[in-house]
């Protein structure tokens, strides 16, 4: 409860700002609009005598347009009339929206800087109302007191249960604001997992709707950054929000300031990569709550973290910092970025030169080398190879002839690397058909001739396909399995 509480008071102090600062701009723009309104209100009788049909709403809507194109012909020649003339001929369909309701509205041009500010302000008024409309910390406790005391008994173990009765009584007492969480729904739902026939949890209906506020809280908070309005976020409004949520994280206290914009780039890396595959330059805010990565990251809110737990989490410090240590470890040269030669440092030690060189070819480079951004994709394609996303980020590598496929060639091209690798090793040299043949039947493609990204996927087996091609060390223990998993059954029994 006290994270949210927290995640409460987080959103409404940004909301605060966000509204100030655009009132601020907003200030001039109102006066502006209001005095011409005054101006024009004298035209409003004659514009009702002229169209007697239309509401007080269209008559203000007229004279609104017809300001607009004022200003946006303020340095012509054009009289009033001729402007208001314009403004109708630019829309001929402007009479229809009184019969069909009209269902798209095109983004303001970036010219019309009118338009675009009132839809700043509109968009903040907005977040701003729906803001109010979620339950504080005050009106969570009430929640609380008022189901603990219309539970319904008895009491199983330590839990309270509530029937619907009761239920709908909580709903009655608390307000009209509680009404859209204490649904019919929401007990029916609740329901459908209950053990208790008839009733539901009384700790499961306040989580839920902890849940639910705490998700729509931070919807709104990251609609903040979303200056389109349209439900999307790009790299710099992902880094802004992230800039602004780090001070809230207690875990991130000893964190230097000067690492800051590193801890942001590999905190919205991960973000970008698992959520935008196709490289699109943004994401759907959506996606960021769905996806159990925004989770994670909010988890540093909490003072006491075990140091395990840390370590997995990607957006821990100790995390953020072990990656790009290992990365300017790479850098033998201190120029701030990585050739080919020293990432083949990375992991093993044993990725095939022909696969970096490919790598170096897909990836963004600056005059043959990689920065820091792109050897986050990098890492985070190799230590999640089982997910769609990497998958298809190797599989792009692996393409050399870019048919959107990969063939007999293709994994020949690659294995050869392998067979490099396991000469100087003086292992037993392999025969490649053996190979290709193992891997078309792991994969089971439709064609079976060729091998799609959407076959990778689906077979369930993409990670060892693409292991097996790029890295000796990941080939050398799949071909040696049985071996090792006899040594370590003997060692087992050894032991028992």
């Amino acid at each position: 409860m006290r994270l949210l509480f927290a995640n409460n008071s987080r959103c409404y102090h940004t909301q605060k700002h966000s509204s100030t600062k655009f009132s601020y701009k907003m200030s001039n723009f109102r006066e502006k609009v209001l005095a011409n309104l005054d101006k024009n209100k004298a035209n409003a009788t004659d514009l009702h005598q002229q169209n007697p049909s239309k509401t007080d709403d269209e008559i203000e809507d007229i004279l609104f347009q017809k300001y607009r194109t004022e200003l946006a012909n303020s340095g012509s020649s054009k009289s009033p009339v001729q402007a208001q003339k314009q403004t109708q001929n630019d829309d001929p369909a402007v009479d229809s929206y009184r019969y069909i309701p009209r269902f798209h509205f095109e983004l303001p041009k970036s010219a019309d800087s009118l338009a675009q500010k009132l839809r700043e302000e509109a968009r903040t008024l907005f977040l701003q109302k729906r803001s109010k409309e979620l339950l504080d910390n005050g009106e969570f406790k009430l929640l609380w007191s008022l189901l603990e005391k219309h539970h319904s008994p008895p009491i199983v173990g330590d839990e309270q249960y509530i029937n619907y009765e009761n239920y709908c009584k909580v709903g009655m007492i608390a307000g009209e604001k509680f009404h859209r969480y204490l649904t019919a729904t929401t007990f029916s739902r609740l329901l459908a997992s209950s053990s208790n026939p008839g009733k539901i949890s009384v700790i499961s209906l306040f989580n839920y709707t902890m849940r639910k506020v705490w998700l729509q809280q931070t919807r709104i908070g990251l609609s903040l950054y979303d200056y389109t309005g349209q439900g999307f976020l790009s790299e710099s409004d992902m880094e802004s929000y992230i800039l602004e949520l780090i001070p809230t994280f207690p875990q991130l206290e000893g964190l230097e300031k000067s690492f800051h914009s590193f801890y942001v780039c590999t905190t919205v890396r991960k973000f970008f990569f698992f959520l935008d595959p196709l490289r699109t330059g943004r994401i759907r805010i959506r996606d960021v709550l769905t996806c159990s990565f925004l989770d994670d990251l909010l988890e540093l809110r909490d003072e006491e973290i075990p140091k395990d737990a840390q370590e997995l989490n990607w957006f821990s410090a100790p995390s953020a910092l072990s990656v790009y240590g290992h990365y300017l470890n790479l850098d033998k040269d201190h120029n701030g970025m990585l050739s080919k030669k020293e990432l083949i440092g990375y992991g093993s030690g044993t990725l095939t030169p022909i696969f970096l060189e490919r790598v170096f070819a897909e990836c963004l480079t600056y005059d043959g080398e990689m920065d820091y951004k792109t050897y986050l994709d990098f890492v985070l394609a190799l230590e999640n190879r089982s997910e769609p996303q990497s998958l298809h980020y190797l599989f792009r590598i692996l393409d050399v002839e870019h048919k959107g496929y990969l063939t007999a060639f293709t994994l020949n091209y690659f294995f050869k690397g392998i067979q490099e690798e396991l000469s100087a090793h003086r292992a037993e040299p392999i025969n490649f058909d053996d190979v290709k043949d193992e891997i078309f039947d792991m994969v089971k493609p439709v064609d079976p001739t060729r091998i799609t990204l959407k076959d990778l996927i689906s077979c369930g087996h993409g990670e060892t396909v693409v292991s097996i091609l790029i890295e000796f060390h990941k080939f050398w223990a799949y071909e040696n399995r049985e071996v090792m998993v006899t040594s370590t059954a003997s060692e087992d029994t050894h032991n028992l």
